[in-house]
């Protein structure tokens, strides 16, 4: 029994270990550094005034039509999320709907979440998100290319990633640094193509009426988060997202 609950006292210093790591690992890239240093003594102060805690997940949902992407935030003893920042796109590039094919120009429509941290990025910082999962692969289908490297970035161009300046990835990006560092392996990132009310539901797909079955398939996980403020249980079976409560 002791050696049991030594191995369990070490798996735990290992892990705390390994997300303090992380942090450290990246403070070491001067862009990093820099953006800790202009950045997070602000966000810190708010964090801690809206009871966040040390250890707060994070959330990230972004809107096509109303170029936003929102920060939501949950201390580890809160059982649901509440907005902490809205930033805008910089920059827009395809049209409403999914991306189908490399080259198409188009941002991804669905249910990601955040693989890549890059200190180092052509466009200053950058957050990698896991396009294509399984229901896009299904979407382009065989033989063909999805495209890649989709990322939530600095500067102000894109061709299909979602830009938001310099200055505002700087915080995006601290906050996904913290929120790592505290043990969240993955950082949901919802892009949805509007808020999707039935209202709005009803006015794009009249103009994109060959998005609406896929809408629809978005719309639960997002009127899920709408009531609850917690993630659904989203799964990608067969091409598609089965959503659950």
């Amino acid at each position: 029994m002791k050696l049991i609950f030594l191995t369990f006292l070490l798996s735990i210093s290992i892990m705390a270990s390994a997300q303090n790591n992380f942090k450290a690992t990246q403070i070491k890239f001067e862009r990093v550094e820099k953006a800790y240093n202009e950045k997070w003594g602000t966000l810190e102060k708010f964090v801690k005034a809206a009871d966040f805690g040390n250890d707060f997940s994070m959330l990230i949902n972004a809107y096509k039509a109303e170029g936003k992407l929102e920060v939501w935030l949950k201390s580890k003893s809160a059982k649901s999320y509440s907005l902490f920042r809205t930033y805008d796109f910089c920059a827009h590039s395809g049209s409403l709907g999914p991306k189908v094919i490399e080259g198409d120009g188009q941002t991804p429509e669905g249910f990601y979440y955040i693989n890549v941290f890059n200190p180092m990025s052509n466009f200053h910082l950058s957050l990698g998100v896991n396009y294509p999962n399984a229901v896009d692969l299904a979407r382009t289908g065989k033989n063909r290319k999805t495209g890649g490297d989709i990322y939530i970035h600095g500067n102000c161009v894109t061709v299909g990633c979602i830009p938001l300046t310099d200055e505002k990835i700087k915080e995006v990006y601290v906050l996904g640094v913290e929120a790592r560092n505290n043990g969240q392996d993955k950082i949901p990132v919802n892009i949805y193509p509007f808020k999707m009310t039935n209202a709005n539901m009803q006015k794009y797909s009249a103009q994109f009426p060959a998005q609406l079955s896929f809408w629809k398939t978005l719309q639960p996980g997002y009127l899920a988060f709408e009531k609850n403020k917690t993630t659904a249980n989203i799964k990608e079976v067969k091409g598609k997202y089965v959503i659950s409560y």
